[in-house]
């Protein structure tokens, strides 16, 4: 089932949240300028299943091309997504591509 979930940036926390069903999904990162590096993918048990994960991939990755901003996707979900939509391919580092697209 991939509803459509409300993704929002939590500056605060660092970290993109997305809210369903009173329980929080999340995307760890650390802001350095104009790098974005994203450390940790997390979706409740309760909320697997639903397309959460890549819909808050999709969010933060679009949310780093308005700003111009480089990646590093340290988390091995974030790397997986990207390697899948390798639209974003362009965002991530160059020293950071062989290891999405072969790891």
């Amino acid at each position: 089932m991939n509803q459509e979930i409300e993704v929002r940036d939590n500056p605060a926390a660092s970290r993109y949240e997305a809210h369903a069903d009173g329980k929080i999904a999340e995307i760890a990162y650390e802001r350095d300028s104009d790098l974005m590096i994203y450390l940790h993918t997390e979706v409740p048990k309760e909320l697997e299943g639903r397309g959460i994960a890549s819909q808050m991939a999709k969010y933060a990755l679009d949310e780093a091309a308005a700003h111009h901003l480089k990646v590093v996707p340290l988390c091995s979900y974030m790397a997986s997504y990207i390697k899948r939509h390798q639209e974003y391919l362009p965002l991530v580092v160059p020293e950071e591509r062989d290891r999405v697209l072969n790891g």
